[in-house]
């Protein structure tokens, strides 16, 4: 009988796990004022009639604090480049010199540092119901072994370890929320 409830507490920590790292890497998507690689991640290129991810045809580097550059495995392929890092909707504008493209990126002004806040809390909320809907399914699969003979004494037990360990996963969810939102209004 415990078995399967270990298997539900495994079960609800590796999805929790998924969860956090799913707003990781939704967090690293909002720009700080900081140039990154990472930046650029998002953005899909046409290669010979398919879309493929940036890093599979470009390296991307950065030069300074400010200063993103784009070397195409191709050289070919740079105005494609430029005309997806323009498509993507990041507010780039992308300088094309022959041989790669450099892009300058802005600095935040203090209002676009409230906005990106704003939406790292929102990503962080997106977070936040992923780990409640896990302890929903969690909760539900105790229940239900209910039926194999495990006692209300030990479905209670069960429901608060399980709240426990939403808890903790909720608590590591506003901490990378807050760091988050402390690089972006560092200047």
């Amino acid at each position: 009988m415990t078995e399967d409830v270990q298997l539900v507490y495994d079960e609800l920590k590796s999805t929790n796990a998924k969860t956090l790292s799913h707003l990781e890497y939704e967090l690293q998507k909002i720009r700080a004022g900081k140039a990154t690689p990472s930046m650029l991640q998002s953005v899909m290129v046409e290669y010979y009639g398919s879309l493929v991810p940036m890093q599979q045809i470009a390296n991307v580097s950065t030069s300074d604090a400010r200063t993103l550059t784009v070397q195409a495995f191709e050289r070919s392929m740079l105005p494609e480049i430029a005309k997806a890092i323009i498509n993507s909707n990041l507010g780039f504008a992308p300088q094309n010199n022959g041989e790669l493209i450099l892009i300058n990126v802005p600095a935040l002004t203090e209002e676009r540092r409230k906005e990106m806040c704003k939406k790292a809390k929102a990503d962080g909320e997106h977070g936040k119901v992923g780990i409640r809907n896990n302890r929903k399914d969690a909760i539900d699969m105790i229940k239900s072994l209910k039926a194999d003979g495990l006692s209300e004494d030990m479905i209670k037990d069960c429901e608060i370890q399980i709240q426990n360990v939403t808890n903790n996963f909720i608590k590591k969810v506003d901490e990378l929320v807050e760091l988050k939102e402390k690089d972006i209004m560092t200047i």
